[in-house]
């Protein structure tokens, strides 16, 4: 059967698109970095909603000992012109090869990161510090992803209620700089991964997702994706990165453990390609549970949770780091995917 659509990547998706009418129009940038020898990292992320007239900005930092430095701000803009809010700049230095990754502002430091269970006494009984970051990120991997259009190359239908996004993709990156955290700064050399996305988002337009995001080492990297949409619909798959190349991942399966809170403790991933069949072990180091909140338009409110764990993984018996990050829709107190 041949197929209905094409996906379609330029260079200049790099940098931001005129938003579509939608009020929801989201366009963001995220990217990930884990020092393997050092055992710490963090994650980096904007989200442009400029219809609604606010970013989201998020820095979030795995710190020794399994302390987190965290900070969301959801600061004015009135256009979708940069990734530029709250104090954190994503900067496109050359297309798919080189980005950077600059924040200036302030981290909660939390020594227990589940007490993020309860943002607003999480907020009182931590201490918030200075912080800058500095980053400068090299993509290692071919892009993967893009914006998916129908086959003549016209947009594809979208009810903006009911989506994540119009437009798509993944790379997995090296990075290195410096981050400051109150007086002590760590200068950091690793691995991770990046995405960008655009087009109309609500956080409540999936049931649930489950996404790995590992680099075992600078030759051997994955990507799980389990996404749960609702009404029996769902996608599995991901990315195998070795040989400098990317293999599809055809079907995916992932077991875990979870904590008395529901958040994932460990993990057994096993994926296939038209290549071979590949498992990876995650234990989880440190993990901030996060939430998204929104009233739809018939007054009912709705949570979302994204439970954000810095993971170690092991394949083959060779250890690396990157993340977990599941995501489920509250139901009745309890997440609907678990």
């Amino acid at each position: 059967m041949k197929e209905k659509y094409i996906v379609k990547l330029e260079p200049e998706d790099e940098y931001t698109h005129v938003p579509d009418e939608s009020l929801n129009y989201n366009e963001s940038m995220y990217f990930n970095l884990f020092d393997h020898k050092q055992r710490i990292g963090g994650w980096f992320r904007l989200g442009n909603r400029p219809n609604e007239g606010y970013a989201e900005m998020t820095c979030c930092l795995y710190l020794p000992d399994g302390k987190v430095g965290f900070m969301f701000r959801r600061p004015s803009i009135i256009d979708n012109n940069s990734f530029d809010a709250g104090g954190m700049v994503f900067e496109v230095v050359d297309p798919f090869k080189r980005l950077k990754i600059d924040y200036k502002g302030k981290v909660l430091v939390l020594d227990e990161p589940q007490q993020m269970m309860n943002p607003k006494e999480a907020f009182k009984s931590n201490p918030t510090v200075d912080c800058e970051v500095s980053l400068d990120i090299m993509g290692k991997s071919p892009m993967f992803g893009g914006e998916t259009l129908k086959k003549d190359g016209s947009s594809m239908d979208i009810d903006p209620e009911k989506s994540f996004s119009k437009a798509h993709y993944e790379q997995h990156i090296s990075g290195e700089g410096s981050i400051k955290v109150g007086g002590k700064e760590f200068f950091i050399k690793g691995l991770g991964l990046r995405d960008k996305s655009w087009g109309p988002r609500y956080w409540q337009a999936l049931e649930w997702y489950r996404w790995l995001t590992i680099n075992i080492n600078k030759e051997i990297g994955f990507m799980f994706s389990i996404v749960h949409q609702g009404k029996g619909i769902e996608r599995r798959g991901g990315l195998v990165f070795i040989d400098n190349k990317y293999q599809i991942i055809r079907d995916c399966d992932i077991q875990t453990i979870y904590d008395e809170n529901d958040c994932q403790t460990s993990l057994n991933a096993w994926a296939k390609t038209d290549q071979g069949e590949y498992e990876v072990e995650g234990h989880i180091l440190s993990l901030i549970p996060l939430r998204n909140r929104r009233t739809n338009p018939e007054g009912e409110s709705l949570t979302t949770r994204i439970a954000e764990g810095m993971t170690e993984y092991t394949y083959k018996g060779i250890s690396g780091y990157g993340m977990s990050e599941y995501l489920d829709q509250i139901i009745d107190g309890k997440p609907v995917g678990i």
